[in-house]
């Protein structure tokens, strides 16, 4: 398994204790310019004609529409492809549990990475792996209630004051010391929240490993946008707020098109 960056055995003291969190950056500006990263189509990407097709009054996306709305490598760049599958470190170290419910709830829906549950109407997927590091990123659009949506968003909110540290294990064995932080968003959609969390700890070779993951929501009208972004290197912040401010631009203007045909 990947050995950890310094920071982690800073975190690895008996029984794991776990030292501040590092501050995250600063929300991000809608005015502020994209990174390098980020392919100039991701400005302009065009809805395919089968995403031009209206929805009926109070209607969801349609499948065809939900897939337009997904992102691609072409939006992401360098050094983002296709995913090549899950990495080992997802059932290694994410299949955990906590003495905290609510702690070992926050645990299961990073393994899942079905933040608001099954949808209620269609839904796509993307994912994404870098190819300079063993990060993914995984994105995903579907249907889900408003109301519940936002119940979900206040529940992440309060997470990081619930279970700002704690202490998991994982099914493999050992013991795993987690950090909760909010994950600043830029105004995207009409409701959002994002959390980074950091778990780290110790194969049973005595390896150290150090996950971080970060994991956002987004409401846009009836339509929710899941990002979950982690991996062993360096896990940026920046891919996960510009991740999230395209999408919702996106669905928001594919969804604008719809009712404009109404």
């Amino acid at each position: 398994m990947t050995h950890p960056p310094a920071t982690a055995r800073a975190l690895l003291v008996p029984v794991l204790a776990l030292t501040a969190l590092v501050g995250t950056a600063g929300c991000a500006l809608q005015d502020e310019p994209r990174p390098k990263w980020f392919s100039a189509s991701a400005t302009a990407s065009p809805a395919s004609p089968a995403a031009e097709q209206p929805a009926g009054p109070g209607d969801g996306l349609t499948e065809a529409q939900a897939q337009a709305a997904l992102l691609t490598e072409a939006d992401l760049g360098e050094p983002w492809g296709p995913t090549r599958g899950a990495r080992t470190w997802r059932d290694g170290l994410l299949k955990a549990t906590a003495e905290d419910p609510e702690c070992g709830r926050l645990l299961d829906v990073l393994y899942t990475e079905e933040l608001f549950g099954a949808p209620e109407g269609p839904g796509a997927t993307a994912a994404f792996d870098a190819a300079d590091t063993d990060a993914q990123l995984r994105y995903r659009v579907a249907a889900h209630p408003p109301a519940a949506v936002d119940r979900t968003l206040d529940w992440l909110r309060e997470l990081p004051r619930r279970c700002g540290e704690f202490t998991a294990s994982p099914t493999r064995g050992g013991v795993q010391g987690v950090q909760v932080g909010d994950l600043p968003l830029p105004p995207a959609g009409d409701a959002r929240q994002a959390l980074r969390i950091t778990l780290a700890g110790e194969t049973e070779e005595g390896e150290l490993t150090y996950l971080t993951m970060d994991i956002a929501g987004v409401r846009v009208g009836a339509e929710a946008i899941v990002v979950t972004h982690g991996g062993l290197d360096e896990v940026d912040p920046e891919v996960t707020r510009e991740t999230v401010r395209l999408g919702a631009e996106r669905l928001a203007e594919l969804t604008r098109r719809g009712r404009a045909q109404i």
